[in-house]
């Protein structure tokens, strides 16, 4: 084909230019600028959580449909309920658990319990456009009815196990509270002169000693009654019973001449003191306030620890006042606080401990089972106390003047606050197994198990010290500090004994209400 003349030759292809070591191949790029809010959106990305909290945070209503009738029947019997435990002896988380149980079972949620020391508040919020029904009732009187709370245990049990009809509830409540206790005004007179006189077998006191405490603790428990009735506070009346039994020891004193006091077995005078502070001290709710206390329940714990040390106060007004009057007519009291000791025989030890546990329980109106189990778990938790304290301290740590010295550094004296500790943290473990195992209540068992171990030689000891030692008052105040020390660690290791088993055997309810007393809930 003919090419024509005044076309240009073709260009022969170039070769690429041969980059050299080092050179940037072609035009270098601008680094792009972020978006506005890019970085800001990445790093949220990197810090925010992945998960909602833990603890949720305003729960919304529950607008299921429920009938009025349905929702506030199911309400008052729930309220009923809570308060009979709160009444009877119960811990604030275990009325806010079964108040939630019981409403849960119906059908009835978010719903809100709120307990303090004297009153319950149950509040149903029945969604937005409906007006929520809150109700409080005010417990009038607080006192120590196990017997009562074992029945409350069963039916809420039953209930959340097969519902039923709330009317058939309502009625077996009903039951319940109408039922009559299981002894006597006089059998629980005769149970508590029985306590004083098992603790005065405790602190190694002779026979005499022994039927004097079983008089004396019966004649103070009338008296107190008695003055109760009349609208008097408990203060006075804890301080009038701590009198009582001070003001006999001086009277022995001084009436009774010393070789007639040696014939008689009367030379321990003091542990009569010791034993009336035990018994007074017996009915407080230490265990209550440390579970509430562990739980969250920091206002009904603050209540029920105050209300604690103003009637250990009382007690201590009494036995002070007495001995004061009596250093001040010049009435010789050579008798101390270190003439009192512990038992040093094992076995008898803790047949005493049982024996406090069973005249504890029945002035509780505890039943048959409840009884038999406190029993039980007060000769172990004595048994682990007095293996605990024979490792811990010297042979003769039963020995008065090792464990009572008035400078209060014996080597006995801290070895008994661990030994405490151990013996509270194996009486809660062991009283928690059986109100598991056995459907008992753990409070009835561990109230009557610790009151071998209350801290009524330190307390005395203390009171002594002050009346008599009013130069140098650090030695009684060295005491006092060693029986909240004792204290403290009688109640924390209730506490802590219980926990592991409390947690491992919680439901869905018990889990929220323990969330309260969680140290961290940031997830």
């Amino acid at each position: 084909m003919p090419t024509d003349p005044s076309a240009e030759p073709s260009q022969p292809p170039q070769r690429p230019r041969r980059r050299m070591p080092g050179e940037l191949q072609g035009k270098p790029q601008r680094a792009r600028r972020p978006v506005p809010g890019e970085l800001r959106g990445r790093a949220q990305r990197v810090m925010r959580a992945k998960a909602p909290p833990t603890v949720p945070i305003g729960i919304r209503g529950d607008d299921n449909g429920l009938t009025e009738w349905h929702s506030r029947s199911v309400i008052d019997l729930a309220l009923r309920v809570g308060e009979t435990m709160l009444a009877t002896g119960a811990s604030a988380s275990d009325v806010t658990a079964t108040v939630l149980r019981l409403t849960r079972a119906y059908g009835v949620r978010s719903v809100h319990v709120d307990v303090t020391y004297t009153s319950i508040t149950v509040s149903y919020h029945r969604g937005v456009m409906r007006d929520p029904l809150t109700v409080m009732r005010i417990v009038p009187a607080l006192a120590a009815d196990y017997g009562r709370l074992e029945a409350i245990h069963t039916l809420v049990r039953d209930v959340v196990e097969d519902p039923g009809e709330v009317g058939a509830a309502q009625d077996r409540l009903e039951r319940i509270l109408a039922v009559h206790h299981p002894y006597r005004r006089g059998v629980v007179t005769v149970a508590i002169g029985l306590l004083g006189a098992a603790i005065t077998t405790l602190l190694e006191g002779s026979w005499a000693l022994v039927l004097l405490s079983l008089v004396i603790s019966m004649v103070i428990d009338r008296v107190q009654r008695f003055i109760s009735l009349r609208g008097v506070s408990a203060f006075f009346t804890q301080a009038v019973g701590a009198a009582i039994p001070t003001t006999v020891v001086v009277l022995l004193w001084t009436v009774v001449p010393q070789s007639q006091r040696a014939e008689l077995g009367l030379n321990n005078l003091s542990a009569l003191i010791a034993t009336t502070i035990v018994v007074l001290l017996s009915g407080l709710a230490v265990v209550s306030a440390a579970l509430e206390t562990l739980d969250g329940y920091y206002l009904t714990a603050a209540a029920r620890t105050f209300e604690v040390v103003i009637l250990s106060v009382g007690v201590a007004t009494g036995i002070t006042t007495v001995l004061a009057i009596a250093q001040r007519f010049e009435v010789q009291m050579p008798f101390t606080a270190a003439s009192v000791t512990l038992t040093p025989g094992l076995v008898l030890g803790m047949a005493a401990s049982a024996m406090i546990a069973a005249a504890h329980s029945v002035a509780s109106y505890t039943g048959l089972r409840g009884t038999l189990f406190a029993m039980g778990v007060a000769a172990f938790s004595w048994l682990m106390y007095w293996a605990t304290n024979m490792w811990a301290a010297p042979p003769t740590w039963f020995d008065s003047k090792a464990l009572h010295q008035e400078t209060g550094s014996d080597h006995g004296i801290l070895a008994a606050i661990p030994a405490t500790f151990v013996a509270a943290v194996a009486a809660g473990a062991v009283a928690q197994l059986v109100a598991v195992r056995y459907r008992v209540p753990s409070l009835a068992v561990t109230a009557a198990a610790i009151i071998p171990l209350l801290p009524g030689l330190s307390l005395f000891n203390g009171i002594y010290q002050l009346v008599h030692s009013a130069s140098d008052p650090a030695k009684g105040v060295g005491s006092l500090i060693t029986a909240a020390a004792l204290g403290l660690a009688l109640a924390g290791g209730i506490s802590l004994g219980a926990l592991p088993l409390r947690l491992l055997r919680a439901d869905r309810v018990q889990r929220r209400i323990l969330r309260r007393s969680v140290a961290d809930t940031r997830d």
